[in-house]
């Protein structure tokens, strides 16, 4: 003869328990995603997280130089003629960002706006004067002298 230990309603709410503490577990390991950062050229949207993110801190400057190099993983399709729109968090507005081409620095003040405006044709000619199809753009978020964060996108010259 068997006998039961727990009933059918304590059984269930058993499971409920271990379901909902097995969520909470799942939960507790997952990293808070880092903020977003997008690009628009007409009604092409790409948006990323941050390939260097520190949870708002400064980057180390190992950390940052090699991040400026890292390959873009999201692509958008730029005509000369285009306006390309970069967005970002509100938070990341706040201390300021600025925008990197190719590894380098494109301008001296942070911007502090969430959003703006650039012709596409801005992006592609090199400091000699030459033409390029394609264009690493970095948006770094900054505080004073620190980089807080970088995100990368890689714009292509089309026809």
């Amino acid at each position: 003869m068997t006998v039961a230990f727990f009933s059918g309603k304590g059984r269930r709410i058993g499971v409920a328990l271990g379901a909902v503490s097995a969520g909470l577990l799942v939960l507790s390991a997952c990293d808070k995603p880092t903020p977003l950062a997008t690009v628009t050229v007409g009604d092409n949207s790409v948006n990323t997280e941050a390939s260097c993110y520190n949870d708002g801190k400064a980057l180390k400057e190992s950390e940052y130089k090699s991040c400026l190099n890292k390959k873009a993983e999201k692509t958008v399709k730029v005509a000369m003629d285009d306006k390309v729109r970069f967005g970002v968090d509100p938070e990341v507005a706040d201390h300021g960002w600025t925008l990197f081409i190719n590894g380098q620095q494109a301008e001296q003040e942070p911007y502090k706006k969430t959003y703006r405006s650039i012709p596409g044709s801005a992006f592609f000619s090199s400091q000699t004067g030459e033409t390029t199809n394609e264009t690493q753009i970095s948006i770094v978020e900054t505080k004073g002298k620190e980089l807080l964060g970088i995100w990368h996108f890689e714009l292509k010259k089309t026809g």
